[in-house]
């Protein structure tokens, strides 16, 4: 059977609902963000466009169908991301954020912990979750097994009880909505501060309102504006000692296999931003001639920088679909080509943005120009959700080096 690209009946029909929606729903998102200051407040004005998304089905795809979600493929929500992070990444990046928050009590989590935990969000779609991950002193070396490094977040069991210590920061939709705290928190954090994170990396599952959790203060990215990036305080939180996902040691497969599942999707955000960039880029293009004779686009050297910029959007756009099924086909198993996914768009859409903006020239360089905007989202996608360099690169060169890697394994399921 020859390998088909072409999309199903479904599937366009959830491309072309998603691009409605993100086109009538989410287009008024950038404007009015752009004109408050505070970032909380920011994050607070798209409530109403996430109802609408909620109202939509588009937060059930992220739950499994036995507890009332419509359970989308990662192929699939990446159709959607792509329309939804063509207009705007923060909507998006708040369902993400849901996303990451619950994922691992889907992947991971007993029937029990599930049942516990997962039907709030089909009752009241509108509740956020959060991966609580990066530790304020960083999250790049999450996993080493040096126990003087690593997350410094730290979980003692006392009786029946897990009681957690430490500062988070960039946990998006970590405030909720009233900045008191989201429904529930995935907390990475290590039960044994003698151990490394082999043996002691886990998550476990705060809910928002826990006493001891408080939300100190919001980062304020220069990007995805209207994404929250708040700080967090854990003092001596107390949680049930049943909210450990697996055991102690088993949260570095959990945070990998989470993040393989955000990294083959913010491809999707990256061709997104490419694809609106070259269209702002193409439309200037055929009607400004910057007093010169001819339309700017009839010029050689702008005709082929518009060809490059197409050719890497057309290819990141199928890296992208290559390894979101193929993470889907494998159950989250195979992650070497959704993290390269996340390597090579990421920095390709800084590219292409860029691209764009010297066929425009200076004039896209002012703040109120719709590819300035462009380019500091884009510059967040290399830098964020595991950085290139201090994480990503660092995963795949862990991946090719393992015994018995075999580098023509990439492309095909193994699970």
């Amino acid at each position: 059977m020859p390998i088909d690209f072409q999309l199903t009946g479904d599937q366009l029909a959830i491309q072309a609902g998603a691009r409605d929606f993100a086109t009538t729903v989410m287009k008024d998102i950038r404007p009015l963000v752009n004109k408050i200051s505070d970032p909380a407040e920011r994050f607070y004005a798209t409530r109403p466009h996430h109802k609408a998304a909620v109202d939509a089905g588009l937060v059930k795809g992220l739950f499994p169908k036995e507890f009332g979600g419509t359970e989308t493929s990662t192929l699939d929500f990446a159709l959607a991301a792509e329309e939804f992070a063509a207009v705007d990444m923060s909507l998006p990046g708040t369902i993400l954020g849901t996303g990451l928050g619950t994922k691992p009590v889907i992947w991971f989590g007993t029937d029990e912990q599930k049942q516990r935990f997962l039907p709030d969000f089909i009752e009241d779609g509108t509740r956020l979750a959060a991966l609580a991950f990066t530790d304020t002193v960083g999250g790049a070396n999450f996993d080493s097994p040096d126990p003087a490094c690593g997350i410094q977040t730290f979980a003692r069991l006392e009786g029946d009880e897990w009681v957690i210590n430490g500062q988070k920061h960039y946990t998006t939709n970590g405030s909720g909505w009233e900045g008191k705290g989201c429904h529930l928190l995935a907390v990475v954090c290590r039960t044994d501060p003698n151990k490394g994170a082999d043996e002691s990396l886990s998550i476990i599952m705060v809910p928002g309102n826990t006493p001891g959790l408080t939300v100190e203060g919001y980062l304020e990215p220069a990007g995805h504006k209207a994404s929250v990036a708040p700080r967090l305080r854990f003092e001596n939180v107390r949680v049930p000692a049943s909210n450990i996902l697996g055991k102690p040691g088993d949260g570095v497969a959990m945070v990998s296999q989470n993040f393989a599942w955000t990294a083959a999707l913010i491809g999707a955000a990256c061709v997104g931003v490419m694809r609106s960039a070259f269209e702002i880029a193409h439309e200037w293009a055929q009607n400004d001639t910057r007093s010169g004779p001819n339309p700017v686009i009839d010029y050689p050297v702008i005709g082929y920088k518009f060809a490059d910029m197409k050719m890497k959007i057309e290819a990141c756009r199928y890296m992208t679909w290559k390894a979101c099924q193929q993470f889907d086909l494998s159950n989250g198993k195979d992650q070497e080509l959704a993290v390269m996914t996340k390597v090579y768009a990421s920095e390709t859409c800084v590219e292409v943005v860029y691209d764009a903006m010297q066929i425009v020239g200076v004039n896209s360089y002012q703040a109120s120009h719709p590819l300035m905007d462009l380019m500091t989202d884009a510059l967040c996608f290399p830098l964020y959700d595991g950085g290139n360099l201090g994480a990503r690169r660092r995963q795949l060169h862990s991946i090719i080096k393992a015994p018995g890697y075999n580098p023509l394994t990439a492309p095909y399921a193994r699970y």
